[in-house]
């Protein structure tokens, strides 16, 4: 029988893993709206942004295929650390490059620790809950997964946004900051209860560890996870350029405040639908990124920046159910102990999404005009969210 004080180690342990899961993701998103400023000291075309952008999340697509599964026989504890000791080097490049070369550097670097986090935390986040209460369902611990993954990124550009208007130094002091932040967390994790059983193997990169009979069903969350992705990468990449082109905003908070609008209603929707049946969720999401991305397209035709945000928010929802329901779907066909090596698979998916659009985003900038760049790519990823999110509710019956 397990007792209040038994279970006490696994409860703290549990929100030290959620607050540190919050925090090094809103780190990853701390430069979103600095990137004008970077622009400005090295001289760089708006192109280069979508490349150092793409550079973080090839560093995470690199980091899941190698790294992200890992922990099923190294520990989660272990594994957690080394992901924010490796985020701490990449604030330490940040505070000392600024030119393009040490940028891409650091966010290669910074995306390595992203992806060892994601699929490492989200698995241990459940296992402890599971522990310290074996009663409840998983709902709450997805939910907090889903909130401290989105919410962080939700968190980063609206802290970098405040950084660079209110505090002097933007291009050193939120690195700094943060630097001092993460090497406490690691410290705070050192003391986190592990949760599988530490045996070393041979090592083998990332393989889908799903059952052959529901291998439909992961590509269908799968591809909803990296038609969802794709959205947040046009915001993170381009956002800041996007009010300055088209809106003619210069100010790094409102920057900052966009891109929170999007993944915060992202991550509340994660929370205010979790007890609402899947096949429900999966119809909200088709709706909601259907009609946010064609209000996203109609305020950058018009250059009403008020119908702009609202898409976002309305599309940034949308996301953040097709993609909870897609964790969900991940973590119910994992097999015990390849959890993390499950849900490694499902983020490397949902991370090239955020990758490669944005690279072809850049390409495209070289010859386009960035509005029409923008609407083709809102179009596309309306088309691919909507038809996501309904397949996956067909499969769900």
């Amino acid at each position: 029988m397990t007792t209040p004080t038994s279970t006490r180690p696994r409860t703290i342990g549990f929100w030290v893993v959620a607050i540190a899961f919050l925090l090094v993701m809103a780190y990853s998103t701390v430069p979103t709206p600095l990137y004008p400023l970077y622009q400005q000291e090295d001289g760089f075309p708006v192109a280069t942004i979508t490349v150092i952008f793409a550079a973080y999340a090839v560093g995470v697509v690199a980091s899941l295929f190698l790294l992200g599964h890992v922990s099923d026989w190294m520990g989660r504890r272990r594994m957690l650390v080394i992901a924010v000791l490796v985020s701490t080097l990449s604030a330490v490049l940040f505070m000392v490059f600024t030119d393009v070369a040490g940028l891409l550097v650091a966010r290669v670097i910074n995306g390595v620790s992203i992806g060892v986090l994601t699929a490492t935390a989200t698995a241990h986040l459940s296992e402890l809950r599971a522990r310290a209460r074996p009663e409840e369902n998983s709902i709450v611990a997805a939910s907090v997964a889903g909130g401290a993954n989105l919410g962080g990124l939700a968190l980063g550009p609206l802290l970098g946004g405040v950084f660079a208007d209110f505090f002097p130094d933007p291009l050193h002091l939120p690195h700094t900051v943060f630097a001092i932040v993460l090497i406490l967390l690691a410290v705070a994790l050192t003391l986190v209860p592990e949760t599988v059983t530490v045996a070393p193997r041979a090592y083998r990169p990332q393989r889908i560890a799903v059952p052959a009979t529901s291998r439909s069903a992961f590509v269908a969350a799968g591809f909803a996870a990296f038609a969802g992705f794709a959205l947040f990468g046009m915001f993170t990449s381009l956002a800041p350029s996007i009010l300055i082109g088209t809106f003619e905003l210069t100010d790094h908070l409102v920057a900052g405040l966009t891109v929170f609008a999007v993944f915060g209603s992202a991550a509340a929707a994660q929370v205010v639908l979790a007890s609402v049946p899947r096949r429900t969720q999966l119809l909200f999401a088709a709706i909601a990124c259907g009609l946010g991305l064609a209000a996203i397209a109609l305020g950058a035709v018009l250059a009403l920046f008020a119908l702009f945000i609202i898409g976002g928010v309305i599309g940034g929802a949308g996301v953040g159910a097709l993609f909870k329901c897609s964790l969900a779907v991940a973590g119910e066909l994992a097999e015990d102990g390849r959890r993390g090596e499950t849900l490694a698979a499902i983020f490397l998916v949902a991370y090239c999404g955020l990758a490669l659009p944005v690279l072809a985003i850049g390409a495209a900038l070289s010859f386009a005009p960035q509005l029409v760049v923008l609407l083709v790519f809102v179009v596309v990823v309306g088309v691919v969210t909507v038809t996501a999110a309904l397949r996956m509710r067909h499969q769900s019956r």
